[in-house]
């Protein structure tokens, strides 16, 4: 019977080209796209206690929490071998010797939030212990250590059966007196954009794991293009983690790449080791005219509005009547951005208030010209028209 409302949301979706919302009680817990630090990008299995509370503390110290980014996330790795004697998930103890509970509380105490991994196959993509068969018990487990977010990948599962276990998990999650968000992390290899919602979840991968290279940032940006519409309060696109800070990208392609998430509306989950984030890389996480644009309340997904030569306009639309817009030159040599103001959905003449929110400058133009967008970089502002 769950496959078949599985089935039946799917086939809704498609033949009205968007993803319909069957749990509206659940719909509004992710109102704004995510915030927070996920342990993956950086640390991989690698991961123990002492990585995530000092992650947290960092959060704090930094200036991140205050941002907004809420969420320190614990990926794959985390359980031990085996469940306990009644079933259970178990942390792993060695790397996590005080538990989750302990984790939860640190992090609570602190301001923070907990989001925790899990897959819907039998085991996760490392091998241990997931939670096909297992929601009702693992979702109870969750909700009693105190987890607020749910990573739930799709080791073990495919195109067919992904909608049924994601839903099985979401309904578990329904079941406890904690509210847990759902993040579906299937690569974008199921098209979750168009049932996820549906079955509850609030956000979903677009695209596959991202590495931390521009080439990788700019294949995961083509494949938004087109899913603009399937993001909204309550139900995100997720084109992955942030890479920003890592050490393979320069800072000119790290901004671009924060920009443009942010232009989407994509979850900010920074990927990086922030006991050791230097200035360069908190200036860009902690940028608060981007972070305002992605946490726009209207929830309406930035879309390529057009291309000239190697530079493309990525256009957002404010909800307060204003566009951000980022310019990314994807090509290799400094290039111009001309783009006429009804491409970016303004009155084709001014006047017009820019802010460039990198630098947070304003000027008052009556024609829209903005230079030269040095190679592999982008530039970002919030154009007002001023009349």
């Amino acid at each position: 019977m769950l496959r078949l409302v599985a089935v039946l949301v799917v086939l809704a979706a498609l033949l009205t080209g968007s993803a319909p919302d069957l749990h509206p009680a659940r719909g509004l817990l992710a109102p704004t796209p995510p915030m927070g630090w996920s342990s993956w990008n950086r640390f991989g299995c690698a991961v123990d206690e002492q990585v995530v509370e000092q992650a947290a503390d960092a959060m704090v110290a930094s200036g991140m929490r205050a941002a907004g980014y809420r969420y320190a996330n614990v990926d794959d790795c985390w359980m031990a071998p085996v469940r306990d004697a009644a079933g259970r998930l178990a942390a792993d103890p060695v790397r996590f010797p005080h538990g989750i509970a302990a984790l939860a509380r640190y992090l609570h105490g602190r301001g923070l939030l907990l989001g925790l991994y899990s897959s819907a196959g039998e085991t996760t993509c490392a091998g241990l212990p997931a939670s096909l068969g297992h929601e009702d018990l693992d979702a109870a487990t969750f909700a009693a250590w105190g987890v607020d977010y749910l990573k739930y990948d799709h080791c073990g599962s495919d195109a067919e059966t992904a909608p049924a276990r994601v839903q099985a998990m979401a309904e578990a999650l329904a079941k406890t007196d904690r509210t847990i968000v759902l993040s579906v992390s299937d690569l974008g290899q199921n098209e979750a954009w168009r049932w996820g919602a549906g079955v509850g979840a609030q956000l979903w991968r677009t695209a596959p794991d991202i590495a931390d290279d521009f080439a990788s940032v700019l294949s995961i940006l083509d494949r938004q293009a087109a899913l603009g519409g399937y993001a909204r309060p309550g139900g995100w696109n997720d084109p992955d983690s942030l890479e920003v800070g890592n050490g393979g990208m320069t800072e000119a392609e790290y901004r671009a790449h924060f920009a443009l998430w942010a232009v989407l509306n994509a979850p900010l989950i920074a990927g990086n080791d922030l006991r050791s984030m230097n200035q360069d890389t908190a200036r860009i996480l902690l940028n608060p005219d981007l972070i305002a644009v992605d946490r726009d309340w209207a929830g309406v997904s930035g879309r390529l509005a057009c291309t000239v030569g190697s530079v493309q306009a990525w256009v957002k639309p404010m909800s307060d009547g204003s566009a951000a817009v980022v310019l990314l030159n994807r090509g290799a040599s400094p290039a111009e951005a001309g783009f006429a103001a009804r491409c970016l959905g303004l009155p084709a003449n001014g006047p017009y208030l820019v802010r460039d929110l990198w630098t947070g400058q304003q000027r008052e133009t009556v024609a829209l010209h903005y230079g030269s967008v040095p190679a592999q970089s982008a530039l970002a502002y919030r154009v007002w028209a001023a009349r």
